[in-house]
C-alpha cells in the first residue's frame, strides 16, 4: 500500500527501477521506449556516462551551497555557457529548480524592472489561450489552460488572455499565413488598448505549445509581429521555453527559427536532461541594469536555486546539446519522425493533424477527420491511448481538451536526441498501433 499521494489516486503505477538510453525498465522486467522523455525532459536519454561523472565529481568536492553565502564553480560556469549560447541582449542567467519556478521568477522579474524603471503602473500580464506556463499560482495564472484553471480560479492573479496561433481550427480556409498572424496579433494590439498601452508589463508565450495542445508551432511572421507590437508599447515579451527549448525543436533555442529575441526566455526541462532538478531564465541587458542601478537585487529566491549538482549537471548537458551535428540529427530524426506518422496515421479518419519542429510532434485525435469533430470528452480517448502505448512498451504523452480544455485529444512525442533510426521508426509502429485500437476499436 502507498504512503504517497499520487497525481492520480487510486491507480497503481508500475515501479521503474532503472533506465539506459532511451528505455525505461520497471520492476516486472518490462522495458519501454521512452518516446516522450518523460514531459520532454530526458534529452540525453538515461545514465548517460559523462553526465553522472559531471555531478559524482561535483559531489566528492560540494553538495550544496546557499547562495545568499557564496557562489560556486559549477552555477558560474553553466552561467558563461548559456549566455554565451544566447543571443544579445539576452546576457545574464537566473537559476531556478524547475519550469513553474522559472516563469515565476520571469513574471517578477517583469514587474520588478518597471518598478526599477519607474513605471510602478505596469501590472497586466497578456498570455493566450490554451498554454501551459507551470502549476504554481502565478504561472498557472499566466496560462490559459481551463481545465487546469478552473478549480483554483478564485486565488489566481489577474491575467488577460488572447487567441493562441493554432493554424489547424483557426486558420480560415482562404486565409493567407500572413493574413493570420496579422488577425491574431491585431486582437493583442486590441488587448492592450483595453487594458491601457503603459499598464501591460508582459506578454507571455510558449514558441511551440506543448502539453496543453500538442506541439503546435506559429505561423509566418507572428512572432515578428508580437514583438514589433511589444516594442511599440514598451511591454516586455517573456518566451517560454520550458518544454519546447534547449534543442527540442532543433535549435537550442526555440525562438531561433522565428527571427526575434525575447527579453526574458524561460528554460528547464532539457537544461538538465532529468538528471537533477534545474531550471533558468535569461533576462536581457536592459532588465540587469534596471536591478544593478535600481535596488541592486532581485527580490527573490528559492533555497535550491544554484544547486552545486544541479547546474554541474546542467553544465554537461547543455556542453553536449551544443556539440557539432547533435542539432542537425535532431532535425534528420524530427523529419523522419513525422514521415513515418505521416505514413502510419495520415490516412486515418481519426487523426486530424500530425505537426511540430524537431524532435517534438504532435498527433491530434478526431472522431471526424472532415469535419475535425473531437470525441465526446467522457470517452477520455487521451487516457486510452496512454495505456494502450504503454501496453505495446511504449511512453507517449497524450492529453486531453486541446481545443479548449474540455474537448479535443492530442498525443506529444518528444524523444530523447540520442534515439537511433530504428527506435524513432519503433515508437511511430507501436504509437499507431495503441491510436488505432484505441480510435478504431
Amino acid at each position: 500500500m502507498t504512503r504517497l499521494l499520487h497525481r492520480k489516486i487510486g491507480a497503481p503505477l508500475p515501479h521503474a527501477v532503472s533506465g539506459q538510453g532511451v528505455t525505461i525498465t520497471d520492476s516486472a522486467g518490462r522495458s519501454y521506449i521512452d518516446g516522450s522523455g518523460g514531459a520532454a525532459v530526458s534529452c540525453l536519454g538515461h545514465d548517460h556516462p559523462e553526465v553522472l561523472a559531471a555531478m559524482k565529481a561535483q559531489m566528492e568536492r560540494l553538495s550544496y551551497a546557499h547562495t545568499s553565502f557564496f557562489t560556486t564553480d559549477a552555477a558560474e560556469e553553466l552561467a558563461e555557457r548559456l549566455t554565451a549560447l544566447a543571443p544579445d541582449p539576452l546576457n545574464w542567467l537566473y537559476l531556478v529548480s524547475g519550469g513553474s519556478e522559472a516563469v515565476e521568477a520571469a513574471l517578477k522579474m517583469a514587474r520588478q524592472y518597471y518598478v526599477e524603471i519607474g513605471q510602478p503602473q505596469r501590472r497586466h500580464i497578456i498570455a493566450r489561450r490554451q498554454s501551459y506556463h507551470g502549476n504554481t499560482i502565478g504561472a498557472l495564472a499566466a496560462g490559459g489552460n481551463a481545465m487546469r484553471r478552473v478549480q483554483f480560479q478564485p486565488i489566481l492573479p489577474e491575467t488577460h488572455h488572447v487567441s493562441p496561433c493554432y493554424p489547424y481550427r483557426d486558420k480560415g480556409p482562404d486565409e493567407t499565413p500572413e493574413a493570420y498572424a496579422a488577425r491574431l496579433v491585431q486582437e493583442l494590439e486590441q488587448k492592450i488598448e483595453e487594458l491601457g498601452g503603459d499598464q501591460v508589463m508582459a506578454f507571455v508565450a510558449e514558441p511551440v505549445v506543448g502539453a496543453t495542445m500538442g506541439a503546435v508551432a506559429a505561423v509566418a511572421d507572428y512572432f515578428q509581429r508580437i514583438r514589433a507590437l511589444c516594442d511599440r508599447h514598451g511591454i516586455l515579451l517573456i518566451l517560454d521555453e520550458v518544454m519546447c527549448g534547449m534543442g527540442r525543436t532543433g535549435s537550442l533555442f526555440a525562438f531561433e527559427q522565428e527571427g526575434v529575441v525575447p527579453d526574458i526566455v524561460t528554460i528547464a526541462k532539457g537544461m538538465g536532461g532529468g538528471y537533477q532538478p534545474v531550471g533558468g531564465v535569461l533576462l536581457s541587458q536592459q532588465i540587469y541594469e534596471a536591478f544593478r542601478d535600481g535596488s541592486g537585487l532581485f527580490q527573490h529566491g528559492h533555497t535550491y536555486i544554484g544547486h552545486p549538482i544541479a547546474t554541474a549537471a546542467a553544465n554537461k548537458v547543455v556542453e553536449i546539446l551544443t556539440r557539432p551535428g547533435l542539432m542537425d540529427q535532431v532535425t534528420h530524426l524530427g523529419t523522419r519522425l513525422q514521415a513515418g506518422l505521416d505514413a502510419a496515421l495520415g490516412q486515418s479518419p481519426h487523426v486530424g493533424d500530425i505537426r511540430g519542429r524537431g524532435l517534438f510532434r504532435g498527433i491530434e485525435i478526431v472522431s471526424d477527420k472532415d469535419d475535425k469533430i473531437p470525441f465526446d470528452p467522457a470517452r477520455k480517448i487521451h487516457a486510452g491511448i496512454k495505456a494502450e502505448a504503454m501496453a505495446e512498451g511504449l511512453l507517449c504523452y497524450p492529453m486531453g481538451g486541446t481545443i479548449d480544455g474540455v474537448h479535443g485529444d492530442h498525443v506529444l512525442l518528444a524523444p530523447p536526441y540520442i534515439c537511433t533510426e530504428d527506435e524513432i521508426d519503433q515508437i511511430v509502429e507501436r504509437l499507431a498501433r495503441a491510436i488505432r485500437r484505441v480510435t478504431e476499436g
